[in-house]
C-alpha cells in the first residue's frame, strides 16, 4: 500500500504539475503570508480622504517695552539741577498736599511712568536759601532746565529717561497748553509754583520719553 500510494502521488504530480507547482514556489507562498496588496479601488479611496495636517502654533508677539532695570525705589532724578526725591502715589487730590511733604507727587489719574499717556508730577518750590526741610525745595530750580536735559524716573524697578522739550509759565488755574497730545504720547510734565515760594503762577516743564 505504501508503494502504491507513493506511485499514485508521483503520478498525480507529474500529470498535474502545471496546477500544483505554485505550492513549491517560495515567492508565491511569501505573498500569501505577507499583507495583501491594496486593490485599485482601495487606493483611490485612500487618496481622496484628506490626511490630517500638523497645526503650527502662531508665534507670540509682544508690544511690551524693554526698560532698563533699576534697584532704586520710586523716585525722580534730575542731574542738571541735582535733584533726587521719592515719587509719592496718592489716591485723590485731597492727599496731594500731605504727599508733597514726603517728595514729589504723581498726580492721581495721570498715566503711570512707563505707560502711554501723560504723566504729571508736582513738587514744591522755595526761595533761594530756603532750608531743606521736608521737600519744600525740590522743584525750586525747574526754570534752569532746557531742551535736551535728562529727567530720570525710577518706577517699579524700571529706569525711564525723559528729555526736556518745552517749558511754559501758566497763570494759576490755567491748563497745560499742549492740546495736540494724545494718549499714545509718552510725555512727562513737571509742575510747580512760580516764582519759587509764591503761589502766583505755575511753571510746567515737558519732557518726552525716547525709546
Amino acid at each position: 500500500m505504501k508503494y502504491f500510494f507513493l506511485f499514485f502521488l508521483l503520478s498525480f504530480l507529474i500529470f498535474n504539475w502545471g496546477m500544483v507547482s505554485f505550492i513549491f514556489n517560495w515567492h508565491v507562498i511569501s505573498q500569501f503570508l505577507s499583507k495583501p496588496a491594496k486593490t485599485p479601488f482601495e487606493k483611490k479611496i485612500e487618496k481622496e480622504i484628506p490626511q490630517p495636517k500638523e497645526i503650527s502654533q502662531p508665534e507670540k508677539k509682544t508690544e511690551e517695552k524693554d526698560f532698563e532695570y533699576s534697584e532704586k525705589e520710586n523716585s525722580i532724578e534730575i542731574p542738571k539741577i541735582e535733584i533726587s526725591a521719592p515719587i509719592i502715589l496718592v489716591e485723590s487730590e485731597k492727599e496731594i498736599k500731605s504727599g508733597l511733604d514726603r517728595g514729589v507727587v504723581l498726580f492721581p489719574g495721570s498715566a503711570l511712568p512707563g505707560q502711554k499717556g501723560q504723566t504729571i508730577i508736582e513738587g514744591h518750590s522755595a526761595p533761594p536759601g530756603w532750608p531743606k526741610i521736608k521737600y519744600d525745595w525740590v522743584f525750586s530750580r525747574l526754570n534752569e532746565l532746557g531742551e535736551g536735559d535728562e529727567v530720570i524716573l525710577n518706577f517699579e524697578h524700571q529706569k525711564l529717561s525723559y528729555y526736556v522739550s518745552k517749558k511754559v509759565f501758566l497763570n494759576r488755574g490755567e491748563e497745560i497748553p499742549f492740546k495736540g497730545l494724545t494718549n499714545s504720547d509718552d510725555v512727562l510734565f513737571l509742575i510747580s509754583c512760580w516764582p519759587p515760594g509764591k503761589d502766583i503762577k505755575r511753571i510746567a516743564v515737558m519732557a518726552e520719553f525716547l525709546e
